[in-house]
This record gives C-alpha cells, sequence and structure tokens, in this order.
C-alpha cells in the first residue's frame, strides 16, 4: 500500500506543487482582507500589488486571478476602517442576509422581492432593526421618525417602479403616452430617449429611461 501511495504521489508532484503555490497566492490574497493585518489603506496597497503580479504573470491561473480581482476591487474596501460598516462586500452580503430572510417570512415566498431593492433604503432598517431591538418598539421610540421623509434615491426608484408599471398596464398606457407626449411638445424630455414601443405593440424603457425623472440632478445621456 505504501508503495502505490508513493507512486501516486510521485505522479502527481508536479500538479501538487502548482497547486501548493495557488493555495499560497490565494492566502495571500485573503490575508488583504483582514482587518487585523493593517489599515484599509495598507492593505488596499497590498490588494494592488498582488493584482498586478498576478496580471503580469505568465500563468493562466494567474491571470485569471487577477482579471476576478479587478472587478472585485471597487467593492472590496468600502466603508474605510469604521467598525460600524461592512468592511468589504463580502462582509456585506453576509449583512443582507438577515432581512432578506425576515422578507421572505413576511410574504411567504423562496425570493426576498424588488421591493428591497426599490425600497431598501428605509425598509432595510426596518427589516434588521429587531437585531438590536429585541422587543416591541414603544411609540414614544418611533414618533421622532413619523415625519422622515425617505431619501433621494428611494423616492427616484419608486417613481420609476410607476412609470414601469404604467408602461405595462393596457389600461394606463394610452395615458403615459399621453403624458410622455406633453412632455416632448413642452420640449422637457425627448420621447425618444426614454421609450419605445416594440414589434408587439409592448412599450419598453430604453437605457436612458433612468435619467427619466422631474428632479433628478444627474446629467442625461446623450
Amino acid at each position: 500500500m505504501a508503495d502505490d501511495i508513493d507512486r501516486g504521489l510521485t505522479a502527481v508532484h508536479d500538479v501538487q506543487e502548482a497547486i501548493r503555490q495557488h493555495v499560497a497566492d490565494v492566502q495571500a490574497i485573503h490575508d488583504t482582507l483582514d482587518r487585523d493585518s493593517g489599515t484599509g489603506a495598507q492593505r488596499h496597497a497590498q490588494f494592488q500589488t498582488l493584482r498586478e503580479q498576478f496580471q503580469g504573470s505568465d500563468a493562466l491561473t494567474c491571470q485569471h486571478m487577477g482579471r476576478v480581482m479587478v472587478h472585485f476591487e471597487p467593492g472590496l474596501f468600502v466603508g474605510g476602517d469604521d467598525a460600524d460598516l461592512p468592511q468589504d462586500n463580502l462582509d456585506l452580503e453576509r449583512w443582507f442576509r438577515q432581512p432578506k430572510s425576515h422578507a421572505r417570512r413576511i410574504h411567504g415566498h423562496k425570493h426576498a422581492g424588488v421591493r428591497i431593492v426599490q425600497e431598501g433604503a428605509t425598509l432595510l432598517l426596518a427589516l434588521d432593526a429587531h437585531v438590536a431591538h429585541p422587543g416591541l418598539f414603544t411609540a414614544e421610540e418611533l414618533r421622532p421618525y413619523w415625519h422622515a421623509p425617505a431619501p433621494v434615491c428611494q423616492r427616484q426608484a419608486m417613481h420609476r417602479r410607476t412609470i414601469m408599471r404604467k408602461a405595462r398596464s393596457q389600461q394606463n398606457r394610452s395615458a403615459l403616452l399621453a403624458d410622455l407626449e406633453r412632455r416632448y411638445l413642452d420640449g422637457s424630455y425627448s420621447i425618444l430617449k426614454f421609450f419605445h414601443v416594440d414589434i408587439t405593440g409592448v412599450v419598453r424603457m430604453t437605457s436612458c429611461a433612468r435619467y427619466f425623472k422631474e428632479g433628478v440632478d444627474s446629467s442625461r445621456p446623450n
């Protein structure tokens, strides 16, 4: 048996050596995400150094890791060193597990639903409130939030949802088109830049539709 094991290890020796190197590379990347290994700026600089090394490597596996690091980098070091915020996008995904699970238990569906995306700025706080406040909220605790307005990003998302519901509704589609025509004639917006009618007669949004909202501060695309 020992001879068979030795022959097997000898046959895959070169492959194992390559794998050991890849394991060491992955461990080095993982160390850049460890808060105890330095500040966020230091770990980000180390991450960038590793990424450049992998991108310039002749090994295909290292090149692939470099490409993956490019895609992950924008979300890995957001939030700085504040302990109250998720330290990277993986930590952020773990944080979302609790409110998403709560949302699924509320409506009984397997998917958390699009509402958690559209109203997430305020809904997530409500879904996750029981973690830090296990008891019932009193009226005195909730009264300060009674007239608190929703943030602009949430109001914009809700407005876009309203427009898309009208566009999908055969009953409200004519009213929506009439409103778009009025805006077009007023010179406020170009209807052709935001909506088009496909061959089946369904009104669909274009890629510029996210800018179609009164009060949006961002500039519209050309």
